[in-house]
Parts: structure tokens; sequence; C-alpha cells
């Protein structure tokens, strides 16, 4: 199979879109309750912080896939 040189290009932005789900499926990382923030346990506050950050990432992704 022939490869095009824009193929690499247009794959590797969808590989961000890995990284929230990595970061959110390795739940051993996250399940502790310290430290807190704003007296909410890092178990919470770490999933939610990922929902902007997928937002981010999936924005990049689609920029990036654009271009």
């Amino acid at each position: 199979m022939k490869t095009v040189p824009g193929d690499r290009r247009r794959r590797w932005p969808g590989l961000l879109l890995l990284l929230p789900v990595a970061g959110l499926l390795w739940v051993p990382f996250y399940d502790r309750p310290m430290p807190a923030l704003f007296g909410f346990p890092f178990f919470y506050w770490y999933q939610l912080a990922w929902v902007p950050l997928t937002s981010l990432a999936i924005w990049l992704a689609w920029r990036l896939g654009r271009a």
C-alpha cells in the first residue's frame, strides 16, 4: 500500500483525542481523596477538569485536521 505524504499529518490530530480517554480510564491514578481543591476530593475535580480539556482537545484535533 502506497502512503501519501499528507496521510500522516491527517492522522496524528486524531491521536490527540486519546489523551482524555487514557486520562479518565486509568482510575487507580485518581482514586484518592487528596489533594482537595475548594473542598472537593481529587477524584471529583480531576474528572471535572477533563471536561474543558477534552473540549480543547476536540477543537485542536478539528482545527489541525482541517489544515
